[in-house]
C-alpha cells in the first residue's frame, strides 16, 4: 500500500501548500483568484482520490495496468426496483415497460467524492436496463419503451447511480424472462448467471484515468476457493474473487477489449448462457 500512502501523503501537503498560497500572495486580481481557485479544485480532487484509495480492499498491478477493488460509496439499504409492465403474453415489437422505483432518485445526481472521479452522467441515477447481456439502455425515467423479439427476452434492470455503479442489494434489480412464441424451453432463473454492465461506449482521454468495472452476480458467489470473475483487458487477465466495484487506471488512447467471464474453481466456464460476457470494445479518444 505505498502507492496509497504516499498518495495521501502528497494530498495532504497539496493543501498546506493551496492554504498558504491564498493567504500570502492573495490579491484582489481576478487572474490570481481564477489561479487560486483552479489549484484548490485540483487539490479537493486528489483528496477524493486518497481518500478512495484508502478505502480500496485490494490493488492488483500488472502490465502497466491498475486495479482497485472498491468499497460501495453512497449506500442505498433500502432502495427497490419493481416491474409493473408488461404482464402476461406480449407480441414482439415495441413495448412500453413501467417501473416502480422507491428510497432512489431517478435523474438526480449521486452524492460523494466518486461522482466527479469517474465518468458521471450529467442526467444522473438511472436504471441500467439489459437485454439478453446486450449493452444496457440508461433509463432516467420509470416509463419507457424497449423492442422485444421473438423467443426468449431476458431482462434484468438494475437501479445505478449516476457514475453507473449498480445498487447491489436485493431489492434494487428486476431479473426476469419475456418469453414470445412456445417451443422454447424455460428459462432457468436460478442458475448461476454474470451480467456485463460496465465499461461502455467511448471515453475522453481526460476521463480515462480511471474507469469503472462493473457487473451483476445473480446465483453465485465469489471467493479465493471457488468461483470467480475472469476479467480481460486486452491481453491482461485479473481474477475477481469478491463481487464489488472496481476501477482500471493506466489504459492509454485507442480500442481496448474487456472481458467478463464466470468460472470455477478450476477455471472452467460456468454453464449459463451470459456467463461469458464476450469482447466488448471501449475506445478511449485523445
Amino acid at each position: 500500500m505505498k502507492n496509497l500512502n504516499y498518495r495521501n501523503k502528497k494530498a495532504r501537503a497539496l493543501v498546506l501548500a493551496v492554504l498558504a498560497f491564498s493567504f500570502i500572495g492573495c490579491t484582489n486580481s481576478q487572474t490570481d483568484q481564477e489561479s487560486i481557485n483552479e489549484q484548490a479544485d485540483s487539490v479537493l480532487q486528489e483528496v477524493k482520490l486518497a481518500k478512495a484509495e484508502s478505502a480500496a480492499t485490494k490493488v492488483i498491478e500488472k502490465n502497466g495496468l491498475r486495479l482497485l477493488a472498491l468499497a460501495e460509496e453512497s449506500p442505498f439499504p433500502n432502495a427497490s426496483l419493481k416491474m409493473i409492465s408488461p404482464k402476461g403474453k406480449v407480441n414482439s415489437g415495441k413495448q412500453t415497460f413501467q417501473f416502480e422505483v422507491e428510497d432512489f432518485d431517478l435523474a438526480e445526481p449521486t452524492e460523494g467524492d466518486r461522482s466527479s472521479l469517474l465518468a458521471n452522467s450529467a442526467k444522473g441515477q438511472h436504471i441500467h436496463f439489459i437485454l439478453n447481456n446486450g449493452p444496457y439502455q440508461a433509463q432516467y425515467e420509470n416509463e419507457f419503451e424497449a423492442e422485444l423479439s421473438q423467443g426468449h427476452n431476458v431482462i434484468l434492470a438494475f437501479l445505478s447511480r449516476s457514475y453507473h455503479e449498480s445498487v447491489k442489494s436485493e431489492e434494487a434489480f428486476v431479473f426476469t424472462d419475456i418469453q414470445i412464441g412456445e417451443d422454447y424451453a424455460p428459462f432457468d432463473h436460478t442458475a448461476p448467471h454474470l451480467i456485463y454492465s460496465r465499461p461502455k461506449g467511448s471515453y475522453k482521454l481526460s476521463e480515462s484515468n480511471r474507469i469503472l468495472i462493473d457487473f451483476y452476480l445473480l446465483n453465485a458467489e465469489l471467493s479465493a476457493k471457488g468461483m470467480k470473475v475472469e476479467l480481460s483487458i486486452d491481453e491482461t487477465i485479473f481474477l475477481l474473487d469478491s463481487w464489488q466495484p472496481y476501477w482500471v487506471e493506466g489504459l492509454d488512447a485507442g480500442e481496448h477489449q474487456f472481458r467478463l467471464r464466470l468460472i470455477d474453481d478450476k477455471g472452467n466456464l460456468v454453464f449459463g448462457p451470459f456467463n461469458d460476457s464476450g469482447v466488448r470494445v471501449v475506445k478511449i479518444e485523445e
